[in-house]
């Protein structure tokens, strides 16, 4: 099981661990990715709400840190995920 032992034997919903596991996957050397809402929803086949929900409890638990980013003309794109 590995690195994924912890979050199979937390208690929490399982579109948390699925979220989890595609982030992990995911993630370089320093263990952050930044993959944008629709896409994480489209390759999972979950809804956006689904993935936000997700996205906000694993931050809740600990599981990972979310920081927003912002293209330089003020816009948003998408997240920076960090792996905890």
């Amino acid at each position: 099981m590995g690195y994924f032992q912890e979050i199979y034997q937390a208690e929490i919903p399982h579109r948390c661990v699925t979220v989890y596991m595609y982030l992990k996957d995911r993630t370089g050397r320093k263990g952050t990715c930044w993959p944008a809402i629709g896409t994480i929803a489209r390759d999972l086949g979950l809804s956006r709400s689904t993935v936000k929900r997700a996205l906000k409890d694993l931050e809740e638990k600990g599981y990972l840190k979310r920081e927003i980013r912002h293209r330089e003309n003020g816009g948003f794109t998408s997240n920076r995920y960090t792996i905890l």
